[in-house]
């Protein structure tokens, strides 16, 4: 089991979801852009900045601003411009007064990305930091999670390689068991509140959702299409961060 009582983190867009999310008592926001459209992508320095300013602003016990670094849609494999870039945006975060930055790096062959995961720590300059969901891409989760460690990586995010955490439960409970505090297991990937209980049973040491509803909106021949976007819902949070106040 984890050493302290886990934590709720929340996937985030705008200014207005970080304060759902603040006001609701989770420990830390992961910020990011097209969440919906892409699975997500980095947020741009402006929307970055507000969020800090907005932490700062509330004191001690705000939630953490952690954005994600992820310069496409698509595999988690990068060429060399693509690494430089992240690295580059990974800075700019720190500058920015970032608690920590997301990142994830994978080989052809499915492997981590060692030497460019360990660009991107240094580039971290200390700040924490959490490998994404590209763990759940690969066929052996506990090396990478032996490599994370070794990398001195915080946190892996994972939905124990499937679809829904909760349909991953006994995988994410085995990485738990295998890395044994060396790296943080944060459960996330199709969270519900309802799910929240079973996935604290599996050790886990956080459970990360967006907690998001669809907001419709045509932006019309040169705007993207019909498809709309999604927002943070404060009802969904609030029942996210009851259940994980229950256990």
């Amino acid at each position: 089991m984890p050493a302290s009582r886990p934590v709720l983190e929340i996937a985030v867009q705008d200014l207005a979801g970080y304060r759902v999310a603040a006001d609701a008592g989770a420990a830390r926001t992961e910020l990011c852009s097209a969440l919906a459209a892409t699975g997500g992508l980095t947020p741009s320095a402006g929307l970055l900045a507000a969020l800090v300013a907005e932490r700062d602003a509330r004191g001690p016990g705000t939630p953490g601003v952690h954005p994600l670094i992820r310069p496409r849609p698509g595999s988690f494999v990068y060429d060399a411009d693509e690494l430089d870039v992240q690295v580059r945006d990974v800075r700019a975060a720190v500058e920015a007064g970032v608690d920590g930055v997301v990142v994830g790096t994978l080989t052809a062959d499915g492997r981590v990305d060692t030497a460019a995961l360990a660009a991107l720590v240094v580039a971290a300059d200390g700040r924490e930091v959490t490998f994404h969901r590209a763990v759940d891409s690969v066929e052996d989760p506990f090396a990478v999670l032996d490599a994370l460690a070794a990398a001195g990586v915080t946190r892996v995010l994972s939905s124990g390689g499937e679809a829904r955490s909760i349909d991953g439960v006994r995988r994410l409970a085995a990485m738990v068991e295998h890395t044994a505090g060396a790296v943080q297991v944060m459960a996330g990937g199709g969270v519900r509140p309802v799910d929240i209980g079973a996935l604290i049973a599996a050790g886990v040491d956080a459970v990360h959702l967006s907690a998001s509803r669809p907001v419709a909106g045509d932006g019309g021949p040169g705007g993207g299409g019909a498809s709309g976007h999604t927002v943070t819902d404060p009802d969904v949070v609030a029942e996210a961060a009851a259940a994980l106040a229950r256990g």
